[in-house]
């Protein structure tokens, strides 16, 4: 052997032969080597595996594997597509990419056992064994646990084409529809806006929804002291975290979530009463594992003492790629722009899946939530006389101060754990048992201002209390998601049960006044200064218990939710698709239990059931392009019994109900460049409790009757746009028109003061360059618009109104492979605004942010 690589290695070339059996044909070949062995060379040439050499003078015998065996097979998606450019691998041999019709073909396979895979980046992989035999063909055929509107978000964020897009959605429905197939209006936010933003806080993302606004910042008090948001003239806060409850007390920090989805209308039929209400809902999507290992850590910084430290770490934790692992958190802390005021929390997110085999998964994901803060700065206007002062300008009170001091906190911590198993019953079936516990806190000192003087507004009065609250959310949701034709029609349906139990648990003091101080601008009274912790506490201290005022409220409530929902999205033809859904909803309050007495509070155990249907119809037009859609929806509220004055009369009530009629136009047109929706509403709230005089005998009498009724009817439009390649637009307006039709003398034939402006608009553009030296270079700017909001509107106050504003932002950032820089500017122009629904709140002035993120 020696001989003849001295002969080949004295020669640019050799010309040898060969015979095989196996292979029954000669063939000579022109060797061209360089800095390669001999072996490395026939390897390459014959397609085999090189198992014996032998050398005679010149001539080399080889001896090679037999003939191979071929594989082939074919991608698809869940729901039937071709899942185009998917990777398919043999494990430690070779891979390929699937082509647009989803078919691979790998030829010449030395015959034995393999493993196979099938992958895409940031979804699932699929395992298969398979054992090929000389000159024959396997053929082996995957399906992903994905569908095809999912595989193609993954593939045109990678692309960063219309990177606001996100066209599917597994929650809204509870069906994987695409946005072109649902009857009802939602928004989507992604990730990829958080970024582009330097998102520190979960409202400045959320002003990127048409028709939302923030009408209370996180003040932690117990019970409802997450951030609340108004959605079609109702109040409503996020409350669901992957589609199941998920509440606090705080707030929610933005490190781990994927994406936010704002559902629009009553969504009682899927979703229940008690976690929705009727302008709609707000469902957190977290960050779930990926195949892939790597991660990023990141630090923003800013003015008013912003330090905000993330990590974002996952991959796989064994070499098969079925178990993995993601890991988020955060620590946040910034000052109030006020003299007083500050929040700090830490936040850390772990989760796991586990994919045990082809039909069955599982994951388990948790979030520990640690706050502390002061509340905002909270004045409530006078309740009981004219207004005199009617905008925040006439008050001419210095929005600087902050009646407050830094000992004056609450804590707010909260925990999330959420367990997830599904199961691939067959090729038509799945199955879904979710279960998640929620534990949320409130302990410290809540502290506010109420307007006070009968001829002035010059006085505030300052009060405070200590809360010590918890509250759990234990809930188990089993769904059944169906896909299948019958009678020549393609049926997605979900068939569905709910168990939710939730707790409160109350130690809190008396709310009890500590002091009154001028509030005008320049006349500060000296006392200001005199409220702290210890002081506070003092006073709470010499009050509690003298009187009914200086009661303590020590109470423990529980309540159960029994429900059971089904939907069916049946595809009448090709365009023409239908909706129907149904839920039973039996509540059952098991009462509240005062703590100091041992005793049940009156009225407090009580049962009602509710009927929730939904219907919706959409015509696709032009097929994948553009739909017309339309629905009613439902939504309800549990309202518990009370005593009446008069015997005669029954204190015992119905759910409150909310049905909503809606229609509109989605498109998604130009090669997925322009997404697009316009929509008509019509909210009708029946059923709605209020107080009425009667007059019994010469005498009058204060009864509760359900006959209120209040309507909220508007329009939103929704544009998502990518014209130029690296140009991405966003853009947004809504109109709202509520009344409260029927309700007390007080309020009737008023827009209610929680219904927030009557017009919004939101818009955002950012170019990015794709190319070139400058590549991932991006500017970003957009902003707000408020219409004016009437924050009181009652017969005896008359009207406060906050004045329109406009709020502009900017940004610029350098993104690439391995780093991330940005600088934001929010409310460049420095613009003095409010929030409160019968509250003033005012809010952060210009702000500047700086992020430099390290991507690995």
């Amino acid at each position: 052997m020696s001989d003849a690589l001295e002969a080949i290695s004295s020669k640019a070339s050799v010309n040898f032969s060969y015979s095989s059996s196996l292979l029954n044909l000669q063939r000579k070949v022109n060797l061209n080597y360089s800095n390669r062995t001999l072996k490395e060379i026939i390897t390459e040439l014959l397609g085999r595996q090189l198992k014996g050499l032998s050398v005679n003078g010149k001539q080399i015998t080889i001896q090679v594997s037999g003939p191979g065996g071929n594989i082939k097979g074919n991608v698809k998606t869940s729901d039937g597509k071709p899942a185009a450019y998917v990777t398919v691998t043999i494990k430690g041999l070779k891979s390929t990419q699937v082509d647009a019709h989803g078919n691979y073909h790998f030829k010449d396979i030395e015959e034995g056992n393999y493993t196979m895979t099938s992958s895409y980046i940031g979804l699932s992989t699929q395992h298969k064994q398979i054992t090929v035999a000389s000159l024959e063909t396997a053929v082996v055929n995957f399906t992903l646990a994905e569908n095809s509107e999912q595989l193609n978000e993954v593939k045109v964020n990678g692309k960063k084409i219309n990177k606001f897009v996100t066209r599917k959605s597994e929650t809204v429905a509870k069906l994987p529809l695409n946005n072109l197939e649902n009857p009802q209006v939602y928004t989507t936010i992604t990730n990829s806006l958080f970024n582009e933003q330097i998102t520190t806080d979960l409202t400045d993302v959320l002003k990127n929804t048409p028709g939302i606004l923030k009408m209370q910042g996180s003040i932690g008090r117990s019970g409802d002291g997450a951030v609340y948001y108004n959605l079609r003239g109702f109040p409503t806060r996020i409350s669901m975290i992957d589609g199941i409850a998920g509440q606090t007390n705080g707030d929610i920090d933005p490190a781990n979530i994927e994406k936010i989805e704002v559902v629009k209308g009553p969504s009682g039929t899927l979703y229940g009463g008690s976690l929705t209400t009727f302008g709609g809902l707000i469902n957190v999507v977290t960050k779930k594992p990926i195949d892939t290992l790597g991660g990023e850590i990141g630090y923003t910084t800013g003015n008013y003492n912003l330090n905000r430290l993330t990590a974002d770490i996952y991959g796989p934790v064994n070499k098969d790629k079925n178990l993995l692992f993601r890991i988020n958190a955060a620590y946040h802390k910034r000052s109030s722009f006020q003299d007083a005021g500050f929040r700090k929390s830490t936040f850390i997110a772990p989760v796991i899946s586990y994919r045990l085999n082809e039909k069955l998964d599982l994951s388990l994901n948790a979030e520990f939530y640690d706050y502390e803060g002061t509340n905002p700065s909270i004045v409530f206007l006078h309740r009981t006389r004219k207004y005199i002062a009617t905008t925040p300008q006439e008050l001419n009170y210095d929005w600087n101060r902050s009646f407050t001091s830094n000992d004056i906190t609450l804590k707010a911590p909260a925990t999330n754990i959420h367990g997830q198993l599904n199961y691939k019953i067959n090729d038509s079936w799945t199955s879904q048992t979710s279960v998640a516990r929620n534990t949320r806190k409130t302990d410290g000192m809540y502290q506010y201002q109420f307007i006070r003087g009968k001829t002035s507004d010059d006085l505030v009065e300052r009060n405070v209390q200590l809360q010590n609250y918890e509250g759990t959310s234990t809930a188990v949701q089993q769904n059944f998601n169906g896909d299948f034709k019958l009678a020549g029609m393609r049926h997605r349906i979900v068939a569905g049960l709910d168990y939710l139990n939730q707790t409160t648990y109350n130690n809190n003091s008396a709310i009890v006044k500590f002091d009154t101080v001028s509030a005008i601008n320049g006349k500060l009274a000296e006392q200001y200064g005199n409220l702290t912790r210890a002081k506070a506490e003092a006073k709470i201290a010499a009050i509690t218990g003298v009187g009914t005022a200086g009661a303590v409220i020590k109470n423990y409530n529980s309540s159960n939710i029994y429900s059971i929902y089904a939907s069916d999205a049946v595809n009448l033809t090709d365009q023409l698709l239908a909706m129907l859904s149904l839920r039973v909803d039996r509540f059952q309050s098991l009462g509240t239990i005062n703590l100091a007495t041992n005793s049940q509070q009156a009225n407090s155990k009580y049962s009602q059931t509710a009927i929730s249907p939904k219907l919706g119809l959409v015509y696709q037009i032009v097929k994948e392009k553009i739909s017309l859609f339309g629905n009613y929806m439902n939504g309800f509220s549990n309202v518990a019994p009370v005593s009446q004055p008069l015997g005669n009369i029954s204190g015992t009530f119905k759910p409150q109900q909310a049905n909503q009629f809606e229609g509109g136009v989605k498109m998604d047109v130009f090669s997925n460049r322009l997404s697009f929706t316009a929509s008509y509403y019509n909210i009708k709230v029946k059923d709605v409790t209020r107080d009425q005089t009667v007059r019994v005998e010469g005498k009058d009498y204060n009864i509760i009757v359900q006959d209120g009724t209040q309507l909220s009817k508007g329009v939103e439009l929704e544009l998502i746009a990518n014209p130029l390649i690296g140009l991405n637009i966003i853009a947004g307006y809504s109109y709202n028109d509520s009344k409260l039709i029927r309700s007390t003398k007080e309020l009737e034939g008023r827009r209610p003061a929680s219904a927030g402006p009557s017009n919004l608009v939101n818009f955002w553009a950012s170019y990015v360059q794709p190319k070139g030296q400058l590549k991932g270079l991006g500017v970003g700017f957009g902003g707000n618009y408020a219409g004016k909001y009437l924050s009181g509107n009652s017969l005896t106050t008359g009207v406060f109104t906050f004045p329109a504003y406009t709020l502009l932002n900017a940004t610029v950032f350098y993104d690439t492979r391995r780093c991330r820089v940005g600088l934001k500017v929010d409310n460049l122009t420095d613009k003095l605004y409010f929030t409160g629904q019968g509250v003033l709140s005012a809010q952060m002035p210009r702000t500047i942010s700086a992020n430099v993120t390290l991507k690995f």
